[in-house]
C-alpha cells in the first residue's frame, strides 16, 4: 500500500469522523506512516489493534469494512444473523453498535447484548441462539490503546484459517472503508433486524456452567478472593461460585466495576503478578486460600495460593492447567475410553504425561484457541474421541464444550472446586502440585518474547524466525536437538536427515524438540507487535530442571539478538 496515497484518501473525505480528522493532525510522519501502510490484519485472536485514525487501526471506518466483510460471509453461508458481545474497552459499544448498523444495511440480523459481556457468552450466544456467526469487540488482556473485532463460526469458535481466509477475501473486495453503507439503530429495529439481548442467555449459559461440576464432597467454605480486573466476569463468576455453594467469596472492590484505563494495574493480564496486587492484599489481610483473577473480556484465568512462606503464588498456566486436567480426569469417571485432551505446541508436555495416566489420548494444535475449537467440533461430529479438557499455557481452559473458546468463567469454578477438594484431602493447590511434578517429573516452561514495532519491526521478527529455520543447531544450551518442525513447510526433520510430515495448518513457527523431553519454539504473535520464544525442559528434580531452563534460555536469547 501507498501509505501516503491512503492518508490523503482520509484527508480528502469530507464526512469524517471530527475527532479521527484531528487526530491526525497531531501524528508525526513515522506514526503517519504505520497508520496507514496496510491493514490489520487476522491473526490468532482476530483483528486488533491501536485505536485512532487510519487504515491500520481499529476505528469506526476499519470496524464497518470487518462488518461488511462479515456480512458477506454470513449471506455467502446462507445464514441470516448474528450475535454481538463488546468488553469494557474504548468504544467497545460504539464498535459493536456499527457492526449492527452495518450487518443490518445487508439484511442480515444482529443479535445484541444491551451491557457488556464475556467472549465465552458470546461463544455460547451464537449456538444457543441459533445464530450464523458472532462477533466479540475485545483486545483481551491488551494495554487500553488497543481493541479489537474477534470473529466466530456458527459453531461457536473462532474462525480456523480456511474460513478467516475466506472472511478476509470479503473484507479486502471492500474498497473504501470510509463509504461502508450502514442504517439507524432504530430504523433496524422496527425492521427485525437489531434485538437486544441480555438475561436470558445469561441464565442459559449460567446453567451450563453449572454442569461442569463434579464433586460436593469438598470444602465449600474456603476463602475466596476474585478480582475481575475491572473487565466483563464480575457477575457470571460471582453467581456461579455462589450456585456451587461457594459462601465464603470476597470482591476486589477496587476492580469490581469496569474501566477502559484498567487504572489499578499495569496490565490487566492475569499472566502476571502485578494483577494481583489488590487481591494479595486483601487476602493477607483476610486469609484467603485462594485467589481468582480474570481478563477484561473474561477468556483467561489466574490463580494464585499461599505458599508456606506465607506469600501468595501465582500459578502459571501451564501449572494450572496440569492441576485441572489431573483433577477432571481423576473425578470424571462419565468419559469414555476414547477421551482425548488437546492442548497447544507450545503448551507444557507434562498435560500429555498426566493424560496417559488416566487412559486419554493427547492432541496438540497450533497457537490459538480457534484450533482447540475447530477439533472438538470435529470429533463431535466423527465420534472418533471425546472431549475431556482443552489448554495453552497462556491462561486458558475450557472444561466442557457448550463454549468453543477458552472460558474464564468455567475455568474459575473449576478452579475452586479443585481446590476446595484438595483442602479437604488437606493439600494446597502447591502442594498437590509438588505431588504431580514427584509422579511425572520436573517439567519447567518459560517464555521471552522481544516488542518490534511497525513495518520494521514486522520484518525483524520475519527475518528471526527464517533465520532460526535455516540453521543446522545440532546442541543447543547444552541439549542435543533430535529434530526440528518446520510449520510453515508442515515438515519435520529428524537429527538423522529423516523427514515426515506435520499434519496442521501452516503457519510461520519453528519448533526444535531436544533431548531429556526439552524443546523450544518460535513464534511472531498473532495480537501484538511481539516475537515469542517458548521453551520446555524436564528433569528428575527441580534444580536440576531449572538449570537447564536458564542454559536453553540464554542460548536462544543470545542467537536471536544476533540476527541483524
Amino acid at each position: 500500500m501507498d501509505w501516503k496515497k491512503e492518508l490523503n484518501r482520509w484527508k480528502e473525505e469530507e464526512n469524517i469522523d471530527g475527532s479521527l480528522k484531528e487526530q491526525l493532525e497531531l501524528l508525526d510522519e513515522a506514526e503517519l506512516e504505520d497508520a496507514f501502510y496496510k491493514e490489520l490484519e487476522f491473526g490468532t485472536g482476530g483483528m486488533r489493534g491501536k485505536l485512532g485514525p487510519g487504515t491500520n487501526r481499529m476505528n469506526v471506518y476499519t470496524v464497518r469494512k470487518a462488518a461488511k466483510g462479515l456480512a458477506e460471509y454470513v449471506k455467502n453461508k446462507k445464514g441470516d444473523s448474528i450475535v454481538i458481545a463488546y468488553d469494557s474497552r474504548y468504544l467497545s459499544e460504539t464498535f459493536a453498535v456499527e457492526t449492527a448498523r452495518v450487518a443490518g444495511a445487508e439484511g442480515v440480523k444482529a443479535y445484541v447484548f444491551s451491557s457488556l459481556r464475556p467472549t465465552p457468552e458470546l461463544s455460547f450466544a451464537v449456538r444457543h441462539l441459533g445464530a450464523d456467526a458472532g462477533v466479540v469487540i475485545t483486545a483481551s488482556h491488551n494495554p487500553p490503546e488497543y481493541n479489537g473485532f474477534k470473529v466466530y463460526n456458527e459453531d461457536g469458535g473462532q474462525l480456523p484459517p480456511a474460513e478467516a481466509e475466506k472472511m478476509i477475501t470479503l473484507v479486502q473486495k471492500v474498497e473504501n472503508e470510509l463509504e461502508v453503507d450502514t442504517e439507524e439503530a432504530g430504523t433496524l429495529e422496527e425492521k427485525g433486524l437489531l434485538a437486544w439481548v441480555d438475561t436470558d442467555v445469561d441464565e442459559a449459559y449460567l446453567e451450563a456452567v453449572q454442569g461442569i461440576r463434579l464433586s460436593d464432597d469438598i470444602d465449600k467454605d474456603m476463602s475466596i478472593i476474585f478480582t475481575p480486573l475491572h473487565g466483563t466476569a464480575h457477575p457470571l463468576v460471582t453467581d456461579s461460585l455462589k450456585r456451587a455453594g461457594f459462601t465464603n467469596v470476597s470482591l476486589v472492590e477496587a476492580q469490581a466495576e469496569p474501566d477502559p484505563e484498567f487504572s489499578t494495574v499495569a496490565s490487566p493480564n492475569p499472566e502476571e503478578t502485578q494483577a494481583f496486587t489488590l487481591a494479595m492484599e486483601q487476602g493477607q489481610k483476610t486469609g484467603a486460600e485462594l485467589l481468582i483473577a480474570t481478563d477484561p473480556d473474561a477468556d483467561r484465568v489466574g490463580l494464585a495460593v499461599p505458599g508456606e512462606d506465607g506469600e501468595y503464588h501465582v500459578l502459571n498456566g501451564n501449572q494450572t492447567g496440569a492441576l485441572m486436567l489431573d483433577y477432571i480426569l481423576s473425578q470424571n469417571k462419565e468419559l469414555p475410553d476414547n477421551k482425548i485432551m488437546i492442548k497447544t505446541i507450545v503448551t507444557s508436555e507434562m498435560g500429555r504425561a498426566i493424560a496417559s495416566k488416566y487412559g486419554a489420548r493427547t492432541l496438540d494444535t497450533l497457537t490459538g484457541f480457534k484450533f482447540i475449537g475447530e477439533k472438538i467440533r470435529e470429533f463431535e461430529a466423527s465420534g472418533e474421541a471425546t472431549f475431556a479438557f482443552g489448554y495453552e499455557e497462556s491462561y486458558g481452559y475450557l472444561v466442557s464444550s457448550f463454549v468453543r473458546d477458552k472460558d474464564a468463567v468455567q475455568a474459575s469454578l473449576m478452579g475452586a472446586e479443585m481446590a476446595a477438594h484438595w483442602k479437604k484431602k488437606g493439600y494446597t493447590l502447591l502442594e498437590a502440585l509438588e505431588e504431580l511434578y514427584k509422579e511425572h517429573g520436573y517439567y519447567i516452561e518459560g517464555m521471552d518474547s522481544l516488542k518490534l514495532e511497525g513495518r520494521a519491526g514486522t520484518e525483524k521478527i520475519a527475518k528471526i524466525v527464517d533465520s532460526f529455520r535455516e540453521m543446522k543447531l545440532k546442541k543447543v544450551g547444552g541439549l542435543e536437538v533430535l529434530a526440528t518442525e518446520d510449520y510453515q513447510s508442515s515438515e519435520r526433520t529428524f537429527a538423522d536427515g529423516a523427514k515426515e510430515t506435520i499434519h496442521l495448518p501452516k503457519s510461520n513457527v519453528v519448533k526444535f524438540i531436544l533431548e531429556e523431553d526439552g524443546w523450544f519454539c518460535l513464534r511472531p504473535s498473532g495480537t501484538e507487535p511481539k516475537l515469542k520464544c517458548y521453551y520446555g525442559v524436564k528433569s528428575g528434580n527441580r534444580e536440576r530442571s531449572k538449570e537447564l531452563l536458564e542454559a536453553l534460555r540464554a542460548e536462544v536469547s543470545e542467537k536471536w539478538h544476533a540476527v541483524n
